[in-house]
């Protein structure tokens, strides 16, 4: 009954203010003194061109718009119903003079061109009008509602860093939220054009080199970085001005994070270890993508890993047909599954608790459901886990990779996409010898069958499950020491959502056959990414030591992208490299492999590291070599020079 008055009640003010415009027009168009024809034709015109305007707004679903949250979006919906009212009746009257001597009753039509100009601009004010008042009316009526403690909390004097897209959500929403303890006072950026501007109230006040002086005059105790594009270096170098100004630092999520044009003030955080390591943000041929993925099954092994529940995100976004969840821990698929179910996804969701090793389970989920796309993410990946338990490595990293490579092929799959690590080049570890052997079958598997099998490899990726950020951030909640196993450990870098974007990618360009290399960027030492997160953490680094563990069986100091016959080279994607090898001979690729079963059970690690070295040639364990020089960077144009990384611990990516 409530709901049935106030939408009553919102179509009479509507039908009011469309009449009152309707009438002011004929007031402003004869200087408040109608005349009396005029006027009878006023009365006859009144009702039909009211009920015509309000049955156009009707028809675009504006009085389905919710008052209290009008945007500018529903304005312009308003502007373009009302335009279209006032076009008909321009024609009507048109219509009218042509017709008036053989019509009486068109004559009633032929209503001055100045009050259809006039009307159509008093009817817009007056509709779009009546919502923004109840939007302000509501937005006041919540504010005085805020607790009182709220209302007499100190508002924090705020910087906003960066006047661009990201800071002008940040202080739109800020403007709405006047109950948050943040008072923003002043915009810094670098674009002089903005200078001396002001963004919702708030001023522009000079570049971001100005900010110690800037924060000083305007009694600031925090900033927040609003820049949501920018790259890791600019971030650093304002995290530091900040630190010499005594401010805490908050900064809004990267581009990835904001939905819908909006900035969610409850992401806006402390400054993390991924800011300081941001890059360009990829750019994606979605086109390709969208034809390699919608309306197609896709099945995703190691689903509720790092790797393979990002891929899941992704692959959501371009609506499959249906997505087959594959993973044997169950907490994680559970996990992953719950998160994709949440938003009512319009394709079939499959999860489902399955071993890669178990052949039998395995062929009846490709047999039931016959997918198209396969992305084997699923892998054992711990260093120096795996030089302990060796046995397991092959198991699940070999044979697992080769029931799924084969039930791919079995069964018609369009394409399968392995995920394969930088360290399976000149591998010095298990882990790294185990996922060459698995692209080296798939590599041999490729020219025999229907499907494109594609290899894609990159290195260790930010925030991965058992990696070293969370380790070092517990080293440091317990005051320290933080340990780094060598001072000149390097690795190279990705975000998760970076590296899934552009397997993805990769995928949709691969032809069968070859190795897909992703642009890391630089190299950067595992000692340095320690240290920047001890500052983060708001201490001196005299005050948590970082001491030398030593590296551990299976490691190298630093790790390389290619081998040197692959023959990298340059792709449609400037992210993207490429690279064939030499091809395989396939019965003796698949005879050292089979015989690599003989040792799958086996105690004796030297003994699974022999049998490994009979497939992978270039495997020397870390025991027997010296440390690689520091590898180049892949062809092409030079890498941006942004710091890179990701385990001083040795966890690989897949």
């Amino acid at each position: 009954m409530l709901k049935t008055f106030a939408r009553t009640v919102q179509i009479l003010i509507d039908l009011t203010a469309l009449s009152v415009a309707f009438w002011l027009a004929f007031a402003l168009r004869f200087d408040w003194d109608i005349p009396a024809p005029m006027l009878r034709k006023a009365l006859v015109a009144w009702p039909m061109l009211v009920a015509t305007q309000y049955a156009f707004l009707a028809a675009a679903g504006v009085p389905r718009i919710a008052w209290r949250y009008v945007s500018l979006g529903d304005a312009l919906m308003i502007m373009s119903s009302t335009a279209l009212a006032s076009g008909a009746f321009f024609v009507l009257r048109f219509v009218a003079a042509a017709t008036r001597h053989h019509v009486h009753a068109a004559d009633y039509a032929l209503l001055p061109l100045g009050v259809n100009a006039i009307d159509f601009v008093l009817s817009f004010l007056g509709v779009v009008g009546a919502r923004v008042v109840r939007r302000l009316t509501a937005e006041r009526a919540a504010a005085a509602v805020i607790p009182v403690q709220t209302n007499r909390r100190h508002r924090a004097a705020t910087l906003l860093v960066g006047a661009g897209q990201g800071g002008v959500m940040v202080a739109k929403e800020l403007a709405a939220r006047r109950d948050l303890a943040i008072q923003p006072v002043a915009f810094l950026d670098d674009d002089p054009l903005k200078i001396g501007t002001r963004i919702h109230g708030i001023p522009v006040v000079g570049r971001t080199e100005h900010l110690g002086p800037v924060a000083a005059r305007y009694g600031a105790a925090q900033a927040i970085i609003t820049m949501s594009s920018a790259p890791g270096s600019t971030v650093r170098a304002i995290v530091e001005r900040c630190r010499a100004a005594g401010l805490d630092t908050k900064v809004v999520p990267g581009l990835h994070e904001i939905v819908g044009g909006r900035v969610n003030l409850s992401r806006i955080r402390h400054v993390a270890i991924d800011d300081l390591l941001r890059r360009d943000p990829v750019q994606l041929d979605m086109a390709a993508i969208e034809d390699f993925v919608r309306d197609r099954v896709a099945l995703v092994t190691g689903a509720g890993g790092s790797i393979g529940s990002e891929l899941c995100r992704q692959l959501a976004r371009f609506k499959p047909a249906k997505l087959v969840l594959i993973e044997k821990a169950e907490n994680a698929l559970f996990e992953i599954h719950r998160e994709l179910e949440e938003p009512q996804p319009q394709f079939q969701l499959v999860p489902c608790v399955a071993d890669i090793c178990d052949d039998t389970r395995m062929r009846n989920i490709f047999e039931r459901h016959r997918p198209h796309v396969v992305f084997h993410a699923a892998a054992h990946k711990h260093v120096p886990m795996m030089e302990r338990d060796s046995g397991e490595a092959v198991k699940n990293n070999v044979f697992g990779t080769k029931a799924v490579a084969d039930l791919a092929d079995e069964f018609g799959a369009n394409a399968f996409v392995m995920i394969s690590t930088d360290k399976a080049i000149n591998p010095t570890s298990v882990m790294g010898a185990t996922k060459r052997v698995a692209e080296i079958y798939t590599q041999a598997l490729s020219p025999r069958s229907r499907t494109r099998f594609v290899t894609v490899r990159f290195g260790n990726v930010l925030g991965s499950n058992g990696s070293v950020i969370p380790i070092f951030k517990q080293q440091i909640e317990r005051g320290g020491p933080v340990r780094v196993t060598h001072p000149e450990m390097r690795r190279y870098f990705m975000t998760i959502p970076e590296a899934c974007q552009l397997v993805l990618q990769a995928g949709s360009m691969g032809k069968g056959g070859e190795i897909f290399v992703l642009d890391m960027g630089e190299p950067i030492k595992i000692v340095d990414l320690a240290r920047d997160l001890i500052r983060l953490s708001g201490f001196r680094e005299d005050e948590i030591d970082v001491v030398f563990t030593g590296t551990r069986p299976g490691e190298k100091l630093f790790e390389e992208l290619s081998l040197s016959d692959e023959n990298v080279a340059k792709t449609a994607h400037p992210k993207v490299y490429v690279g064939r090898t030499p091809s395989w001979n396939w019965d003796q690729i698949r005879g050292r492999i089979s015989a690599l079963a003989d040792v799958v059970d086996s105690e004796d690690p030297a003994l699974v590291r022999k049998s490994l070295q009979t497939v992978v040639a270039e495997y020397a364990p870390a025991d027997r070599i010296n440390a690689p020089a520091l590898p180049s960077a892949i062809p092409g144009d030079a890498a941006a020079s942004e710091p890179a990384v990701e385990a001083g611990l040795s966890v690989a990516t897949s």
